[in-house]
Formats: structure tokens, sequence, C-alpha cells
């Protein structure tokens, strides 16, 4: 189960408890610092409004447990709102603009950048923060010259072979996928008594998708009268743990490697290939 504020996370990874000489002191080459981006909005009948960001907080907590104590990797408080508008008017929902959301980001970019760090990842548990999130991580590079990465863990698998291929593609949003690892990781914030199972057909579309490839702009009450895309009635604790562990497994590889990362490694390669 997630408690926040405990484990080496929290203590020794969590940049905020340190002073600001203990700040100044600290090594900025290969450093990475990590931002979660999440959400607060519905998740239909069954699932915490927190959902997005409980998820982000839990899943960057577990990864950054599994990294070697030499990694300089260091974890800022998450931003747990999100751009939500397409959830808006549905209870509990609170969005920001895209606007605000850029704004908000950017300006704790320039603040990392004047403390000296210059490698930031923007860990996002939001669908609807994704796109924004690819603009703003370039406006970031050419404003504050730092290497700014973005993911979302969902993007990294760990369920392929515990859920049904329509799953995997269609529940987005408070399905099993979701409902799972709220079960494993705060199992008293999901109210089993009313999971649903709600997802919107798709058949005869053979290019349009809800996500990747060709999408098309949409409210969630344009595709779902629960609030919900998937099959929550499927979830399972057991699933949620295996899922975070495999992806977490990946992260802690992930944020190394990211903190390692330079462009110079980059042009050196090519320009090594060039004189071949």
């Amino acid at each position: 189960m997630f408690t926040r504020y405990e484990g080496a996370a929290w203590e020794e990874r969590f940049l905020p408890r340190l002073t600001s000489k203990q700040v100044k002191e600290l090594p900025k080459e290969s450093t990475l610092v990590i931002l979660p981006v999440g959400a607060i909005e519905q998740h239909g009948p069954h699932l915490p409004v927190m959902t997005d960001t409980l998820i982000g907080e839990a899943t960057v907590t577990l990864a950054l447990e599994k990294l070697k104590p030499d990694a300089r990797v260091w974890l800022l408080p998450p931003v747990s709102y999100g751009k939500s508008n397409e959830h808006l008017g549905l209870p509990g929902t609170i969005s920001l603009s895209a606007t605000t959301l850029q704004s908000v980001i950017l300006d704790i970019a320039e603040s990392l950048r004047l403390s000296g760090f210059h490698k930031l990842l923007l860990f996002n548990t939001h669908g609807g923060n994704t796109d924004l999130l690819n603009v703003v991580s370039r406006e970031i590079r050419i404003r504050h010259d730092m290497l700014v990465f973005y993911l979302s863990p969902s993007s990294l698998g760990g369920a392929e072979d515990l859920m049904p291929a329509d799953e995997l593609e269609y529940g987005i949003h408070g399905g099993d996928y979701e409902t799972s690892i709220v079960k494993a990781i705060k199992p008293g914030w999901v109210q089993d008594q009313w999971l649903v199972s709600e997802t919107p057909s798709m058949t005869g579309q053979k290019f349009l998708t809800l996500e990747g490839k060709i999408r098309f702009a949409w409210r969630m009450a344009d595709i779902s009268d629960s609030g919900i895309c998937g099959d929550a009635t499927q979830a399972t604790a057991a699933k949620g743990s295996i899922i975070q562990e495999r992806v977490t497994d990946i992260l802690a590889e992930v944020f190394r490697e990211l903190s390692e990362f330079e462009f110079g490694d980059i042009r050196a390669k090519a320009e090594a290939g060039a004189e071949r």
C-alpha cells in the first residue's frame, strides 16, 4: 500500500526537504529532477477524483526506491491539477486551462534552472496533459537551455498478458488498468459496490482511435454515460501489483539513463559515423 512522505523516495530523494544550502551544494551534472503532473477529475462512480495524481505519486515512489544509492535523481512535489476540461461538468473535476498549466510548468522549470539544474522529467499520469507537455517541453528547451524529458508510465506496458486487447486499447479511463492499480496502492479508496463496465464501440472505424494513430477531439460526455471507458468490474489488486512492479522496474532504469544523457552523446555518435 502507498504511504505518502515515507520511504526512500521521500526521505532521501525529495528535493524540497533539503535546505537552500544543501540544494546549492548538490552536484548538478548528471542530476535529474522529476516533476509528476497528474489531474483531479472524475473517474466514474467507483474511483477517487485524485486517481491520476495518486497513481503518479505511488508509481514514482516505488521506482525511486529501486534506484541504486548513487543515482542522481530528485523528486519534486506533484502538480496535482491538470488540463481536464474534457471532464468539466462532471462532479469533482477541477481543471486548469492549457495556458495556466503551461505557465505553471514553465515557471517551475525557470526556477530550477536558476538553482543550477538543467535536466527535468515531466512525469505524466493524465492523458489530457500529453499534447500540452509535448509543447511545453520544447518551450523549456528553447527558453532555458534545459534537457527536458516527458513520459507517461502507462506507455511502458506491463498489462499485455493481464487484460484483453480491447481493454488495453479502449480502457483508457477508470477501467481495468487504473482500477487495478488503485486497488493495489490504496484499496480503501475504491468503491467496489459501484464498479462500472462501459467501453465505447469503435466497430467499423478502420483508422480512428481514441488515443494514438488518428485521433479526434472528444469530451467524456461524447463517449461515455458513466464517465469511464473500460471494464472496472474485472479489476483486481493482484493485477495492479504486477503492473506496478513491472513498470517501476523499467522506470528505475529509465531514470538512470535520463540522468546520464547529454545531447553531446548523440552528436558524438553521429560525427563518428560520418567519419567512417
